[in-house]
């Protein structure tokens, strides 16, 4: 009865297109817009996409559904899934790896949430259509301003507190329904214009122009690795957390897998589309990093009918985007911590939201530390938490029995046997082959070195953490049961 209880005081999504939308709104923001199209410019532009692709529908796809499916049957967060799979103890520390690099995901993301707030506030007073308005230099002075970004670090985290506070429904569904539809309308308007520019058809053949032996570079494969996990969120945990909210008659394999790679894929080339017709005909060099969408987009608008509506369309939409995932991402950790401690919705928001805004400090006082941070955790920490849900779900609890009771459930695209080798066994031999194969071709790099830490350390600190705390939670257990025989 009391399980009967606590499994109907859960929320759930209000509706079907809340559920598609949350899925969408986690997953693209910031990984399509600002990460996909200059990890692209520095790795061959088309051959880039197609590994990507390649990696997103042979990889993310069924592991999206995997980890959905294992939200919906388990009908908990994180730690408390991998236990139910797991049973008590140290392994369960592998949920908290999926956590730690949740938490230090949101921490460098929170920061690039307040890059695009600050655009968009300044695109609402025109200032990229005034006249003297140049675009490096007003980028390389915000960046040099730290007590600025440390100030839209926390107020990005304030209005994610807010928010989440408000819960499910009534906060987190109310403006994910809005943010996807908003970007993507301003993209196809960007992608519009920035077509008519002198130069347009350079960016079209770099964005899909094949340099095939880019694909032969280990640092190829393991960027679009490490944007296909970024771009959809597998890993994260937030498809787990969205699945545990699903209601009885969602679709998972529409929702969890085809869907938002499909729409993923889509708004990432979309962006590109939008941005390198403007990098080539202003001039830019492809390769310019994390601040290519800030320099290059904003040179086109002065020079356009309607540009200062134009950059209020895209920055604005570009925000909301990347605050709505924001939104999601730190709903992992919510939903998690909420669920193993005593402390109630609010206290567990303000903690985690503290914790965050904490830890992305460094990467809110230099956007240097952001690039580093960026590579090393979407590069590195993402495919360890994705091998993490993996491995338990192919070697532990099994692909066959949660593709019956919670992937074909209801499903509208039922999901055949061949699903069950690809999650067992072709998911954590390409993702290992892929990291062996840059550690061997980069070893001895900063990259290389901070890659290891996080492997080694992670599951040590997740190992540790729960075998402490599972062990206290049994003794605890033990003492009260006896206590009440006396």
């Amino acid at each position: 009865m009391a399980e009967s209880e606590a499994k109907t005081a859960r929320e759930e999504w209000g509706t079907r297109f809340g559920f598609l939308m949350a899925m969408v709104g986690a997953m693209v923001g910031a990984g399509n817009v600002w990460r996909f199209p200059y990890v692209m410019g520095d790795n061959g532009g088309g051959a880039f996409v197609l590994a990507f692709l390649v990696l997103l529908f042979l990889l993310a796809v069924p592991g999206l559904m995997a980890e959905v499916a294992l939200g919906r049957y388990t009908n908990k967060g994180v730690i408390g899934a991998f236990r139910d799979v797991l049973g008590p103890g140290g392994m369960v520390g592998l949920g908290v790896v999926v956590l730690l690099v949740n938490i230090a995901l949101m921490s460098y993301y929170s920061p690039l949430i307040g890059w695009t707030l600050y655009y968009a506030a300044h695109s609402l007073l025109f200032t990229f259509t005034s006249s003297g308005f140049e675009a490096e230099p007003f980028m390389e002075a915000f960046f040099a301003n730290s007590g600025l970004m440390i100030g839209l670090h926390t107020l990005v985290m304030a209005s994610v507190a807010g928010i989440l506070i408000l819960g499910i429904r009534r906060g987190v569904e109310r403006i994910v329904v809005y943010a996807v539809p908003a970007l993507v309308v301003s993209l196809v308007i960007m992608t519009g214009y920035g077509l008519t520019l002198d130069g347009a058809s350079e960016g079209i053949a770099f964005t899909f122009g094949i340099d095939w032996a880019y694909l032969t570079y280990s640092s190829t494969w393991i960027e679009a690795l490490g944007q296909a996990l970024f771009s959809t969120g597998l890993g994260w945990g937030i498809a787990l957390t969205v699945g545990s909210y699903l209601r009885e008659y969602d679709d998972v394999p529409l929702g969890g897998g085809v869907f938002t790679a499909i729409g993923e894929s889509s708004i990432g080339i979309l962006a590109a589309l939008a941005i390198f017709p403007v990098v080539f005909a202003v001039g830019v060099e492809p390769d310019a990093g994390a601040g290519l969408a800030f320099v290059s987009l904003v040179q086109v608008f002065p020079e356009i009918p309607l540009g200062g509506i134009l950059a209020i369309l895209f920055f604005v939409g570009f925000f909301i985007a990347t605050f709505t995932s924001g939104l999601l991402i730190t709903e992992v950790s919510v939903t998690t911590v909420a669920e193993e401690t005593r402390f109630d919705r609010t206290q567990t928001v303000l903690g985690i939201c503290g914790l965050i805004w904490l830890v992305g400090l460094p990467s809110a006082f230099s956007a240097d530390f952001l690039d580093f941070a960026d590579f090393i955790f979407g590069s590195w920490g993402l495919p360890l938490a994705t091998l993490a849900i993996i491995l338990v779900i192919g070697w532990v609890m099994g692909p066959e029995r949660l593709r019956v009771l919670a992937v074909n459930k209801n499903a509208g695209i039922y999901v055949g046997k061949w699903w069950d080798p690809v999650i067992k066994y072709v998911i954590p031999i390409v993702m290992i082959f892929i990291m062996g194969y840059f550690a061997v071709d980069e070893f001895g790099t900063p990259e290389m070195i901070g890659g290891m830490l996080v492997i080694i350390l992670f599951p040590i600190i997740g190992y540790g953490i729960m075998s402490v705390v599972d062990r206290t939670a049994t003794e605890t257990d033990t003492a009260e049961v006896t206590g009440g025989d006396d």
